[in-house]
């Protein structure tokens, strides 16, 4: 978009910027790159300037896009040898699919399913149904999280109070970890179902327990156990909100490992890296698109064809970017996956009994 800012009658013997000496001839600073311009503001530079813009980034997409999608590996080797005005920013890029992938996956979540026009008894059953099919095996002080419930659920029918929990505090110091940690959270899930005293210290004095921080925690983690079991979706939603900080973490191990395995290659980590960020991008990208049109068709061939695709695609980018024979590209990309989901499984873990620790 041609503007009169870029006329020679307006140029200066110095860089507006930098402060640079400029000629006559130079259009823009070689210093900083500004446009070398004396000339007074006016609206129509405000407009000009930010379409320039917008254009600029729009081609630069569309073109990351298209080499990205078609030609596994060949944007990273551009990007590393220097061609990198031509497309968008890695990080840039990176950020901006996960942003989508992550909006898009806060509407298909296993909750949209749940009929809340039925009755509470059917309701509880549905609810019940999703907590079980999204269980996670991890363990707290050497208790298996999954029975957490069986620690905390009594039938109904025996009616018991919380005082038939009741322990005392040099009963508790006698007890091994793991029965300590079992008769401190029924006590404290009994308690609070009916007393509903969401008052740690208040609760602690008045069981006669040690006021300590660990005991405080684990009564506001009975407590919110007890809420999500009623409103599961609350800690999903915040787990996803946590999703993003997860992958930030996640993808820059994992990288350290793929350098690791290709520690031959003439890249240095922030190149690999580099691969890391848009081989993510493309698998946010495949995601969204599978997520969309199974939203739509309400299946999941699509997120299992996205799955078929991507496998293709990483053994493709490996093969391009590292320029590696077949059969090292095989048994590179088979140790990748298994240390890739060895790590999404301990990060995972990890993620889950974090979130709950602080939500």
């Amino acid at each position: 978009m041609k503007s009169k800012r870029s006329l020679v009658k307006y140029r200066g013997e110095e860089c507006l910027n930098c402060g640079r000496s400029l000629e006559e001839e130079h259009k823009f600073c070689p210093n900083c790159g500004q446009l070398n311009s004396t000339k007074k503001l006016a609206l129509g530079d405000f407009f000009s300037e930010f379409f320039s813009g917008l254009f600029a980034y729009d081609s630069r997409f569309i073109r990351t896009m298209r080499v990205l999608l078609f030609k596994p590996g060949k944007i990273s080797k551009d990007y590393i040898q220097g061609k990198r005005m031509r497309y968008v920013n890695p990080y840039r890029f990176f950020l901006t699919t996960a942003i989508i992938f992550f909006l898009i996956y806060g509407y298909d979540t296993s909750f949209e399913g749940l009929n809340l026009g039925k009755e509470p008894e059917e309701l509880a059953n549905e609810i019940e149904k999703i907590n079980e099919n999204n269980h996670v095996d991890i363990e707290v002080e050497g208790i298996p999280f999954k029975e957490l419930d069986s620690l905390v659920k009594f039938k109904s029918s025996e009616k018991k109070s919380y005082k038939d929990y009741l322990v005392t505090q040099k009963q508790i110091d006698t007890m091994s970890i793991s029965d300590a940690f079992s008769a401190k959270i029924n006590l404290f899930y009994h308690y609070y179902k009916e007393t509903e005293n969401a008052i740690a210290l208040d609760a602690l004095n008045k069981l006669e327990l040690k006021n300590s921080a660990y005991n405080r925690w684990l009564y506001k983690k009975v407590i919110d156990f007890k809420v999500l079991r009623e409103n599961p979706q609350f800690f999903l939603n915040y787990l996803i909100s946590k999703l993003p900080f997860i992958i930030f973490v996640f993808l820059p191990i994992f990288t350290l490992f793929l350098s690791l395995l290709y520690i031959r290659s003439k890249y240095n980590y922030m190149e690999h890296l580099t691969f890391a960020f848009h081989t993510q991008s493309m698998c946010f990208i495949l995601y969204s698109l599978a997520l969309i049109i199974d939203y739509l068709t309400k299946n999941s061939y699509a997120v299992n064809i996205a799955n078929i695709i991507f496998i293709g695609y990483l053994y493709q980018g490996l093969r391009k970017f590292y320029q590696q024979g077949k059969f090292k590209t095989i048994v590179k990309f088979v140790i990748l996956n298994i240390i890739f989901f060895t790590l999404a499984t301990i990060v995972g873990l990890l993620s889950v009994f974090g979130s709950f620790a602080f939500f």
